[in-house]
């Protein structure tokens, strides 16, 4: 027989081996003192030490999360279950969610990105919608050192990997590059779903004697604590937990989402819940499942398929095993889950029952080894108000003068840009993602949003993720609202209306005054943005911790952002049609260097303090442009982000190999600033009067489309004549020539 208690309960408080668990002393006394009235034993230490981490309860940043707007009158399903539901009409809705795999991605590269992009689609699936997309947003160290080239080649290559054999095409994303991300790279994984509004579905456990049923994959050792493994910082040279990472299947998830639909959608007189087992496996998804419910629990883990022998309860509680899913199911109805998971080669196993007493109970080989209050793990956590404090670098930043780049050699100044890392063509990487699968692709990586076509309709669905970080370590408040503007602007460029957000907080430690203050001020932005844009927060999650030596990272808010695209003639792309169009500009250009691709390229840091966005003026712009896509007037339309105004229109000249020929009566500096809420785009000479009343103001004529293949650019003190070809030469090689 297995021991199932390893430790006595005495033992494991003289022993406070919880605190590896990352309990501290104050939890553990308060869980013996409070909640249960006597010491826990050790299986139960353990349940709440993954419950209570930063990544299963939030503690830290549930008050932060406060500021969010949730809903609007398209929201059907907000925070708080698998993924966040939005209607897009015809009965029909927009499942999606983001996650972030930052810890297990820094251990073991492949298998932390692969898994990360798995535990995603389970989150998608699991709410009854069908996955048709995926996206990502990574983040490295400047690629300079081969242990940074080994990360980036072993994500990309997981993210294909996972991906493409499981049959959901990649789409998009975004990867940049800061020396800050060296030591903990970000991988932040989001998927998109369709649902009919008939099959949504709910991570419930109710109704006394309802069976819970656990299918899928086996249970082995894999992922133990992965959830406390996500809420601790690194040091380097320490061995890192390689056991907290998962190892996924693709196959054997493919398999699993096909059954865990054909139920749903077939078999739904069946069904009373269904969840994940994510974060912290069979004990969060049970107890949350209970919690929601308002139920109990009693669980007999002699039942649990296991692919180790002599497995623990403590061990088969918190595996983070891949590609398992929890089933409430109706009584009496157990052959019939049995026999259709069968049909896939997939197992399905009761392993216990919905009980009354809201209590949670598990049983092991004829002992009871965990009797707890079920909402003591899924809701009662301690959540903490943290102080704050601006970081004394802010203070800096505020004292100093505006930086402003001065530009010796024009022409070499524009190709250095577009070799930096972050500008520069990521087409080498995600070259390997497969973004064409199903075939619903409209617009595939390379566009500011992904589109995908709506079967059986006229829609299609915008999809992007966006950040600039290094607007976020200069002013977090007005950063934030940037990321949410950036992506907006993405959706609109693509021709449709953004919907709602999810997020990947990407943090330093909640603990340290100045890391919560960037934690709450960036809320604070996003959430500002989200109301001015009509875009609540429906789903996503939190990443604190990421330090490595006691260095935080740059305050990283990933927006993941959707928007719907009314009739697919409106789907617009961001490359120059043809020759003879008209180029214009949307939005002002300001002196805005601060935080900037110029600054960092002719300083090697960035520095200063970064304007405040003006939200209602880029409603506004927005609001216009949409309307002049909508009415057929707008041939294409790009975001201008890093890189400024002359990057974005050299950008749009890469597709089809036309030239330009534009004068501004700018300083030549001025077409590298950063300024927030512009667009470049082009207009047919005969729609150039209809446009210009829709846009009056707000555009801003710099000249035509030519067919010579050449950039000709005029500014108020200087000119550039560069070959398109020379431009994307440079910009293509960057990236390949670094990583060899």
């Amino acid at each position: 027989m297995v021991k199932a208690q390893t430790m006595t309960p005495e033992e494991v408080k003289e022993s406070k081996i919880y605190q590896e668990w990352g309990l501290k002393d104050s939890e553990y006394e308060y869980i013996a003192d409070s909640i249960l009235g006597r010491l826990p034993n050790y299986t139960e230490t353990g349940l709440f030490a993954v419950m209570w981490s930063e990544h299963c309860s939030y503690k830290n940043s549930k008050p932060v999360l406060k500021h969010f707007p949730t809903s609007n009158q398209h929201v059907l399903q907000g925070p708080g279950e698998g993924a966040g539901i939005v209607d897009i009409g015809d009965g029909l809705a927009v499942v999606f969610k983001a996650e972030s795999h930052n810890h297990p991605s820094a251990v073991e590269p492949y298998e932390g990105a692969a898994t990360g992009v798995g535990g995603i689609i389970r989150d998608i699936f699991s709410m009854g919608a069908r996955p048709i997309a995926m996206l990502n947003s990574l983040r490295f160290g400047e690629i300079k050192t081969n242990r940074t080239k080994y990360l980036i080649e072993k994500v990309v290559a997981g993210i294909g990997g996972y991906g493409n054999s499981i049959g959901i095409p990649t789409v998009g994303g975004e990867i940049a590059f800061d020396t800050c991300y060296e030591g903990n790279p970000l991988v932040n994984a989001m998927c998109v779903g369709l649902i009919r509004h008939e099959d949504i579905q709910k991570g419930q456990a109710k109704g006394i004697g309802n069976p819970i049923m656990y299918v899928g994959a086996k249970t082995g050792r894999d992922g133990i604590h992965g959830a406390t493994f996500a809420s601790v910082e690194f040091v380097e040279g320490e061995e890192q937990q390689r056991s907290a990472v998962q190892v996924g299947d693709p196959f054997m998830e493919k398999g699993l989402m096909e059954a865990c639909l054909d139920l749903i959608l077939n078999h739904s007189d069946c069904l009373v819940g269904i969840q994940d087992m994510g974060a912290a496996g069979l004990v969060s998804s049970s107890s949350e499942m209970a919690s929601k419910a308002g139920s109990g629990l009693e669980l007999y883990l002699d039942d649990v398929p296991q692919r180790e022998t002599d497995m623990t309860p403590y061990e088969m509680m918190l595996s983070e095993s891949q590609e398992r899913m929890l089933l409430c199911i109706k009584k009496g109805k157990e052959q019939q889950v049995i026999e259709l998971f069968e049909s896939y080669g997939l197992d399905a196993v009761t392993i216990g029952h919905v009980t009354m007493d809201k209590r949670y109970k598990l049983f092991f080989q004829g002992e009871k080894v965990a009797d707890i209050p079920v909402d003591s793990l899924a809701e009662d956590a301690p959540v903490y108000h943290n102080e704050q404090e601006k970081p004394k670098r802010i203070i800096e930043f505020e004292k100093q003068e505006a930086y402003k780049p001065k530009i010796k050699d024009f022409k070499q100044t524009t190709l250095s840009l577009l070799a930096q890392p972050t500008i520069a063509s990521k087409q080498s990487l995600y070259g390997t993602y497969d973004s064409q699968v199903r075939t619903n692709t409209v617009v595939g990586p390379g566009s500011d949003a992904a589109v995908l076509r709506v079967r059986g309709t006229q829609k299609a669905l915008a999809m992007t993720t966006d950040c600039n970080a290094r607007y976020l370590y200069l002013d977090p408040k007005e950063g934030g609202k940037m990321a949410v503007s950036e992506a907006a602007r993405n959706i609109v460029a693509s021709g449709a209306r953004p919907l709602a957000i999810t997020d990947c907080l990407n943090f330093g430690s909640p603990e340290k005054p100045e890391g919560f203050y960037e934690l709450d001020q960036a809320a604070r932005g996003i959430a500002r943005a989200c109301e001015a844009f009509d875009t609540p927060v429906i789903s996503g999650n939190v990443s604190l911790y990421n330090e490595t030596n006691n260095q935080s990272i740059y305050p990283t808010p990933m927006i993941g952002m959707v928007g719907v695209v009314e009739d697919l003639s409106h789907v617009t792309t961001q490359d120059f049609k043809e020759a003879s169009d008209l180029i214009y500009v949307l939005g002002e250009t300001n002196a805005d260097f601060s935080g900037s691709e110029i600054q960092k390229l002719l300083t090697g840091k960035i520095s200063g303090t970064i304007s405040a966005v003006d939200l209602e003026e880029e409603v506004v712009i927005q609001a216009k442009l949409l309307q002049a896509i909508q009415s057929g007037y707008v041939k294409s339309a790009h975001d201008c982000a890093e890189g400024g105004l002359l990057i974005s229109v050299i950008e749009s000249t890469f597709g089809n190999g036309l030239g330009v020929d534009i004068k501004t009566n700018l300083a030549t500096e001025l077409v590298f600033a950063e300024t927030s809420g512009r667009f470049v785009v082009s207009v047919s000479p005969e729609d150039k009067d209809a446009f210009e009343s829709v846009l009056k103001k707000d555009a801003t004529l710099l000249g035509k489309v030519t067919n010579d293949g050449v950039i000709k650019v005029s500014t108020a003190d200087d000119s550039l004549e560069l070959p398109v070809a020379k431009a994307k030469e440079v910009w293509e090689e960057a990236i390949p020539c670094l990583m060899k």
